[in-house]
């Protein structure tokens, strides 16, 4: 894994659980109604429940993997942000910091550190080898 890939893992958990927590609060929406529909219809009942019981199954198992990847991201945030903090550079940490930790957009990082595009672009390209030499001398 090169290091843009193993730096963007932290965004990518993060839509991740995005994800997951739109899918607990689509089938809780769902699960209301069914809580209505139960009480509305008390000659199918049967099938209601186990319906009802379905959902919150699912609803549980999504939020433990919730809880996990919660915890993956935050050990890999950890790791990244110690990995980070070993770039001499200020500007070039704030950067990596700022696009890696924060989900900057290039155009949001420019502003910040008063640059333009270009600069930042040749920044970060400076940062990322830095980073691949830090991973480097790790191994």
């Amino acid at each position: 894994m090169n290091t843009r890939e193993y730096l963007s893992q932290v965004y990518q958990i993060d839509q991740r659980i995005n994800s997951k927590i739109a899918q607990v609060e689509a089938l809780r929406a769902l699960a209301e109604k069914s809580v209505t529909t139960i009480s509305d219809t008390p000659h199918n009942k049967t099938h209601n429940v186990h319906h009802m019981e379905d959902i919150i199954v699912e609803m549980v198992d999504l939020e433990v993997e919730i809880n996990a990847d919660i915890d993956n991201l935050v050990d890999l945030k950890e790791e990244i942000g110690a990995l980070i903090q070993r770039v001499q550079s200020s500007k070039l940490r704030r950067l990596l910091e700022l696009r890696y930790l924060y989900f900057r957009t290039w155009e949001q990082i420019a502003a910040e550190l008063h640059r333009d595009i270009r600069g930042i672009y040749r920044m970060h390209n400076r940062a990322l080898r830095e980073i691949d030499a830090i991973r480097s001398s790790l191994r």
